[in-house]
Formats: C-alpha cells, structure tokens, sequence
C-alpha cells in the first residue's frame, strides 16, 4: 500500500488534501483511482488509512477512513555511525530507518576511513534525507527520521548527554554486557547508539564515552564490519523495546 508524508493533520479529519511532487507522483505516475487506499501520515504522528476522493487542479483529495495502527517506538533511538563509505552509510540509513531508529547522526572518529567534506556536506545530507524519507514510506513508518551533517565525536557525546548510551565495541567483556544494558533500559527515556567506522574506535574515544556514562556492550564473540554491527545492535534493540513497550 502506498505511503505518503503530508502537512500536520488536524485533530479528527475527515478528508486529507496531498500537494507538490506526491500529487504529481498519485496522479501521473501511479494513477491512482478513486478508492484506491493509502496510508497518510505527519510528522507530529498522526497516522491515517485514507481512500482517494479525487483531484482537484493542484491536489489529491483523500478520504479518511479510519486510524492507522500506531507503529512508533515511544523510546526514541539515536543512532551515531562512525563515518564509512558513502554506499555503507546510505546502506546504514536505510536499514536504520526500517529498524525504528528516530535519528541518524554521522559521526567523524579518529579510525574514520573518509573525511567529511564541509563544501559537500549540505548536498550529501540532502541525498541521505531522502534515502531516509523513502524508507520510512517503505517500512510504514508515522515519521521521516532525521539525518544530520556529520559531526565530531565531542560533538556527539555532548548531544548524547542524558540519554542512555549503547556502545558496542570488539574488546568489550561478553555477551552479558548486552543483556546488562537492555535489563537496565528506561522506556520514554532518549536511548543512543555509537557505532565505530570501519577501523574501529580509538582507545581515547571508548574513554570519553565511559567518561560520558556510556555502557561498553559486545554483540557476541565475532568481530562485525560496521554496517553489520549497527544493524545487529538496532535489531536487537528493537526487539527489546518492542516486548517493554507492548
């Protein structure tokens, strides 16, 4: 079923009115035929299964059927990826996104394999926001998650501050870490994951987290390329914050 990502929706609407580059896409690309059903959503939360009602010169007009399940962790999740390569990172956002995540954050590290380009900056975040958008059409999502310019790894602990940090890291002592952190978990409370790039985290960076009260965690005794631990630590994030919060 098609999704799309509209103005604020008023409290109890009856009709919901589709403008721009998805009017264009609803009538010209998919042709989309009245009945046809789609879910309507806001970035305030607002989630709604929507039949089309027709068009107007500038607009698709949907009526509103009824709410649409509510698919929105209430702990939102940040995630702080260690600088890769452009195809990771996109890769990562996507991924990310479909999991749940409520933010990405590139972050520049010590290992980082590239360097952010401040005069590309503004362009690559355009790229990876609509990467972003596609796949919370994709995964049924009620918002687009945000994805920042990247920033240092100061700047990261900093915006990390009072939430509960999650850092999976190779040298970290068993997979009980893991469990110790997800028993510990306060729902409604921001949670934030750092993810090392592909050379890894430097020493000083594991102390300036510890220092900022983050829990060193390991996912399991197999070292992880750094697309595949951000998704392993997200899933089983996932996972938990789905029983804590049914």
């Amino acid at each position: 079923m098609q999704h799309f990502f509209v103005e604020p929706i008023p409290a109890e609407p009856k009709e919901i009115r589709v403008f721009g580059g998805d009017f264009n896409h609803i009538k010209n690309v998919l042709r989309m035929k009245k009945g046809e059903k789609a879910v309507l959503s806001d970035e305030c939360g607002g989630v709604y299964l929507c039949a089309l009602a027709g068009f107007n010169e500038n607009e698709a007009v949907f009526e509103v059927m009824e709410p649409a399940r509510e698919n929105e962790l209430r702990t939102p999740v940040t995630l702080y990826q260690g600088l890769p390569k452009a195809d990771k990172l996109e890769q990562i956002i996507q991924k990310a996104v479909e999991l749940g995540a409520y933010r990405i954050v590139p972050v520049e590290m010590k290992r980082s394999v590239v360097k952010s380009d401040p005069k590309k900056a503004e362009a690559k975040t355009r790229r990876r926001q609509t990467i972003a958008e596609a796949a919370a059409k994709q995964s049924g999502r009620a918002v687009i998650p945000q994805v920042s310019e990247p920033v240092s790894f100061a700047e990261a602990l900093a915006d990390a501050a009072g939430t509960q940090i999650m850092l999976p890291y190779e040298s970290a002592e068993g997979i009980a870490s893991l469990y110790g952190f997800l028993d510990s978990i306060e729902t409604g409370k921001g949670i934030s994951v750092f993810i090392g790039p592909e050379g890894g985290f430097d020493p000083a960076e594991i102390q300036g987290a510890q220092r900022a009260g983050a829990v060193i965690v390991s996912l399991g005794k197999r070292i992880l390329r750094t697309e595949t631990a951000a998704l392993t630590a997200l899933s089983v994030l996932m996972t938990k914050l789905e029983l804590l919060e049914a």
